[in-house]
C-alpha cells in the first residue's frame, strides 16, 4: 500500500492581511500531481481542511472543488479527518454517500471505530475529539484529557486490528516531543495537550495532523506532514511538503513543495532597501518581513517601501525595545511630555533636540485645551 500524506490545507486563511487563494490553489495542484507522479493508491488528509469553523462561501467552493478533483476526477480514494479548526458537523454534510467513490471523511470519535480497509492495510481515521466525547463513549467520567482517553482508544481499534493487515492512525492532535510553532492553535484540554507517543505504538504508520512543520516530531513511524504553505514568518526557513508513505516494505519520503510566492525575513537600513543594487537581488514577489536597523525615524517609511516591495508583512526594528510590565507601570505616573521624549528614546535611541521639545510641548496645549 502506497499513499500520501498530508494535512493542514486551512483552506481560507489570510497570512496577516493577505487572502492565499492562489497560493493554496498551487499547492494543492503540485500536491495532486506528485500522487499521479508517485503512483499512491490513496491520499490521506489529516484535519484542519479549513482555516476556521465557519469557512466563507469562496472558501467551501475551493474545498469542494479540490475533493472533488481528487477523488472524482482523479479517482483517488481519500482518506480524511476532521482537525480543530474545522466545524465536525458542517464538514460532514453529505457523507453519508462519499464512500461510494471511496471517499471516506470521519468527523465523530465513534466512527474512529469503524477501520477502512484499502488492499493491505487498515486505516482508522480519528477526527480531533474533546475528552467529553470520550467521556460519553466510554461511559468514563476519569477521562479529563485527550491523553488520558488515548489508551481506551487505541485498545478499541486494536480490537478491530486485522492481524494479516498493516495499521495505520489518521489523527489530529499534540503528541509528546513535538515542537509548536506561532502560525498553530495549541490543543489543550484540561492543562494536559500532549499525547505520549508510546500510546501509538501499536500502529505501523501514524499520520498526524495539526503542526506545521515536519520536522516536528522526530520519530520513524510517527509523523506530522506539516501544512503545505507557511502561515507565519516563524516558518520562512521551513521546508513544506508531503510524506509518501509504503506500508510494505515499510518506508517513507519527504516530497518538498514550492512556494508560488515564498515567505522571507530581510534585515537591513532604509537606504539598503531602497537601493536598486540592493532589492534587485531579492524576490520582490515573497511576503517579507523587514527588520529595520535605523534608528532614526524615517517618514512614511511603510508607504515608501510598499512602492518597492508589495508584499510586506510586517516591518520590526532591529534595535526597537519591548515595554515590560514593570515599566508599563512606571509609564502610568509620567506626564504626556515625559511620554513622548521616552517613547522617541526608546524607537530612536536619540533624546529630542530643544526644537522637537517645544513643538511637541505647543502641539500638547493645543491637543489638551480642544479636550476641554
Amino acid at each position: 500500500m502506497r499513499f500520501l500524506h498530508t494535512a493542514d490545507w486551512h483552506i481560507g486563511k489570510r497570512l496577516y492581511n493577505y487572502g492565499l487563494e492562489e497560493e493554496q490553489e498551487d499547492a494543492f495542484r503540485q500536491i495532486l500531481a506528485l500522487a499521479k507522479q508517485e503512483k499512491v493508491d490513496a491520499i490521506v488528509l489529516a484535519g484542519d481542511i479549513y482555516d476556521r469553523a465557519l469557512p466563507n462561501e469562496q472558501a467551501v467552493a475551493m474545498v469542494n472543488q479540490m475533493l472533488q478533483q481528487v477523488n472524482l476526477t482523479a479517482h483517488f480514494p481519500l482518506l480524511a479527518i476532521s482537525g480543530n479548526h474545522d466545524s465536525a458537523i458542517r464538514l460532514e454534510t453529505g457523507s453519508p454517500w462519499f464512500k461510494a467513490t471511496d471517499f471516506y471523511l470521519h468527523t465523530q470519535l465513534e466512527q474512529a471505530f469503524t477501520p477502512i480497509e484499502l488492499n493491505d492495510t487498515q486505516f482508522f481515521l480519528l477526527p480531533y475529539f474533546e475528552p467529553f466525547a470520550a467521556r460519553q463513549y466510554f461511559k468514563d467520567d476519569k477521562l479529563r484529557t485527550i491523553a488520558q482517553a488515548m489508551p481506551q482508544v487505541v485498545a478499541a481499534m486494536q480490537a478491530k486490528f486485522a492481524p494479516n493487515k498493516k495499521h495505520v492512525l489518521v489523527a489530529h492532535f499534540f503528541a509528546a516531543g513535538s515542537q509548536q510553532s506561532d502560525s498553530e492553535t495549541k490543543v489543550t484540554v484540561g492543562g494536559l495537550d500532549a499525547v505520549p507517543t508510546d500510546a501509538l505504538a501499536a500502529f505501523d504508520y501514524v499520520a498526524l495532523g495539526h503542526l506545521h512543520n515536519e520536522t516536528a516530531l522526530h520519530t520513524a513511524r510517527i509523523k506530522y506532514s506539516g501544512s503545505p504553505l507557511k502561515f507565519s514568518v516563524s516558518e520562512a526557513q521551513v521546508q513544506k511538503g508531503v510524506w509518501i508513505v509504503d506500508t510494505e516494505p515499510f518506508h517513507t519520503e519527504f516530497l518538498p513543495l514550492t512556494p508560488l510566492r515564498d515567505v522571507t525575513e530581510v534585515t537591513a537600513s532604509f537606504t539598503e532597501l531602497i537601493d536598486p543594487n540592493y532589492y534587485t537581488k531579492l524576490d520582490r514577489n515573497n511576503f517579507i518581513a523587514i527588520n529595520l536597523t535605523d534608528t532614526k525615524v524615517i517618514p512614511n517609511v511603510m508607504q515608501e517601501l510598499r512602492q518597492i516591495y508589495p508584499y510586506i508583512l510586517s516591518l520590526t526594528r532591529e534595535n526597537g525595545r519591548e515595554v515590560t510590565a514593570v515599566t508599563a507601570k512606571k509609564i502610568r505616573n509620567l506626564s504626556p511630555l515625559t511620554l513622548l521624549a521616552d517613547f522617541f528614546k526608546e524607537t530612536t535611541t536619540q533624546p529630542l533636540t530643544a526644537k522637537q521639545e517645544k513643538l511637541a510641548a505647543t502641539a500638547l496645549k493645543i491637543a489638551e485645551k480642544d479636550g476641554d
